[in-house]
Order: C-alpha cells, then structure tokens, then sequence
C-alpha cells in the first residue's frame, strides 16, 4: 500500500494532541489541511481513524493499533535525525535514559554529574519510570538506554544486559517498634508481620513474590507502594517491616535495623540496557562508558 508519509506524519501529531487544531500549529499548515489528510488517509486504509465531536476528538481502536506502530516509528526518525546533527555538531547532541526513581537518586546521580562534567554541551533527559516500564521505552525509541533492576519480567530476550552493580534486598524495621534485632527469622515467620512492600508492577515485588512462592507461601502485603523512600518513612514509624533495596537505605540509620533472614535471597543485579538493532548515539556511548567504569562514589 502506498501511502504518503505525510499523512501519517498528520495522523502521528493528530493522535499525540487529540486535536486538530494543536496539529496543525505543530505542522505549521491549516486547520482544514490537517482533515483533509486524515480523511485521505482514513480512506486509503478503509478504517475510520477518530471520533470527532464538537468537544474532543478520540482515537477509534482502530487508531490505537495504527498508533502503536506509528510512534515507535516517528521517534525512530526523529532519533535517526539527531544523530546526523551531532554527528555534524561541535561536542552537543542528546542523552535521552530511562530509570527508575530509586536507580536515578541512589545510584545514577554521581555518573550523571561526571557525564555533564565532561559534555557540558550535551542535553540530558532523564524519564523516570518502573524497571519494568522503562523497557516500553526504549522499545519504542523514547529513550536511547535505560538501567533497570534485573531479572526484568519485560526485557526480552533480545535485549542483552550490561551488568554495572549487585545488590540485595532487605527487610527493615524500626527498632522501636519490632524488638527482632538480632534473631533469625523465617519468610514463613515474616508472615505474621504487616509487610510493606513496592506494588506489583515493579522487579522488586516480583522477585519477592517468587521468593515466597518458592518456599510455598503466600505474600499478602500490608501496604503497596510505588516508592521505596516512602516505605522506609513508613516503616520507621512502626507501619510494618518495608523490603527494599539495600543501596537505598540511609547509612548508619539510628531508627532502622536489617532483620536477619534464615533463607538466603539471591542478589540481583542493576543493568544498562540498549537496543542492540540500532546504533548508540554518541553521547549514550559515552554515558555507557561512564557506567561501566569503577563505582562513583
């Protein structure tokens, strides 16, 4: 099927604004020429595209699954087009990331300091997502990299993962308000205490659900939440016993104690992750470096 690339290029600005107004002063061409190309383009398809009504304007399901395939390419193109300038560019470009909040406070911001340090020229985007959500970025070219927790239930296989750090996870609680301090529990006997922990959508509480699941037990959470600095204040006023990674966990915390666990819970592993089918922009090559050098302090 042959069909101009503008007409997409329309229907991609049409779709992201939900107004054909907005589209057009984003296209620089009129009103009456932006419908005009989704009318073309709605009959060359043979599918209606949108629902328009005097008061908004709605993809049809039709024009969601045209969408899913339109944006990854657009950013595509657009990455395609950035690359070329600063390729012909004096030192500028783009570092476009996805992480999570936790990876982008405790672990990302030295390397991002030593990164602008070091390409004062070059812009830097950081999108702060779930692990798991970060991979839908990259796949659909919002991002050029991401560091994600790993194993990573949304990382396919063709995707490889660059190890850059270890780590556990641990189960902590206030001093004064769990007195467990020195004895070695069980998952089993862990049970018994109201337990926070990350919501279901992220690496963390999938791990720990399959820890419990491996020892044949149930996990039914207290509270789930989508910070762990939020389940650490929760836990240091006595709300439950919070699970968390370790690196996010204040040094030398007075309120908070590591409990001990008689089964030993694998370490897991932070990851920088790019798409292998695509070339690396320069400045994410370089912020790769960076991330694989020895740990900054």
């Amino acid at each position: 099927m042959d069909i101009n690339y503008e007409l997409y290029k329309v229907f991609y600005y049409v779709a992201v604004t939900l107004s054909f107004s907005e589209a057009s002063k984003q296209l620089f061409i009129s009103q009456s020429a932006v419908s005009q190309s989704i009318k073309v383009l709605e009959k060359k398809l043979n599918q209606k595209l949108f629902l328009r009504s005097t008061k908004k304007v709605q993809l049809t399901p039709e024009g969601e699954l045209l969408f899913r395939h339109i944006e990854p390419a657009m950013n595509l193109i657009r990455q395609g087009e950035n690359q070329l300038l600063e390729a012909g560019g004096q030192g500028g470009g783009q570092l476009r990331i996805g992480a999570s909040d936790t990876i982008c406070r405790y672990y990302l911001v030295p390397y991002l300091s030593r990164f602008h340090r070091e390409h004062p020229h070059v812009r830097i985007k950081v999108t702060n997502q779930t692990s798991i959500l970060c991979v839908g970025l990259l796949d659909q070219g919002l991002v050029d990299l991401i560091v994600i927790n790993y194993p990573n239930s949304a990382l396919p296989s063709t995707h490889t993962p660059r190890f850059i750090n270890e780590f556990s996870d641990v189960f902590v609680a206030s001093r004064e308000f769990y007195p467990l301090e020195g004895q070695v529990l069980t998952l089993s006997q862990l049970q018994s205490y109201p337990l926070l922990t990350l919501d279901r959508k992220s690496t963390t509480s999938e791990f720990l659900h399959s820890m419990f699941r491996r020892c044949h037990l149930d996990l039914v959470p207290e509270i789930e939440l989508s910070s762990n600095d939020l389940l650490i204040d929760l836990a240091r006023i006595g709300l439950g016993i919070a699970f968390v990674p370790d690196f996010c966990i204040p040094a030398q915390d007075r309120d908070l104690f590591v409990l001990q666990l008689k089964e030993e819970l694998p370490r897991r592993h932070m990851a920088a992750v790019c798409k292998e089918s695509l070339p690396l922009p320069q400045a994410a090559r370089q912020f790769m470096d960076i991330l694989q050098s020895p740990r900054i302090l």
